[in-house]
């Protein structure tokens, strides 16, 4: 197997099925005009029907979101604490901001907080 890069990381495609934008905001101003995405599956769900002006969504996505990328459609993430140098993380990293990441990491390190997919989770709020 040829690597591509030291820096490429691997974002694996996501099957999801989504209404689409309208739809979607709609139920937004029932829960006090915030999206929670329970989860960055979730997250890269609903964020590919938003960026790319779907109507609808059903199929696979394989959108990769780091640092920079613009948030149109999640105001709070509920998530896991993610391995460093991960997808995961970076995706964290973009939501909250780099330097907000790294205290909430010091902070559930230095806690002892449990990672990964049965530890303990955080609700993160869009920087």
């Amino acid at each position: 197997m040829k690597r591509i890069s030291k820096v490429v990381p691997i974002v694996f495609a996501l099957f999801g099925s989504l209404p689409g934008p309208a739809i979607a905001e709609s139920a937004v101003e029932t829960i006090a005009g915030k999206v929670i995405a329970v989860g960055t599956t979730t997250l890269r769900a609903l964020e590919s029907v938003f960026q790319f002006d779907l109507e609808s969504y059903r199929g696979e996505t394989d959108i990769f979101i780091y640092p920079g990328f613009k948030f149109q459609a999640v105001d709070l993430l509920l998530t896991n604490f993610h391995q460093p140098k991960s997808s995961l993380l970076m995706l964290v990293s973009a939501f909250v901001g780099y330097s907000t990441m790294k205290k909430i990491y010091a902070e559930a390190l230095d806690k002892h907080y449990r990672f990964l997919s049965y530890g303990d989770a955080m609700l993160l709020e869009k920087a």
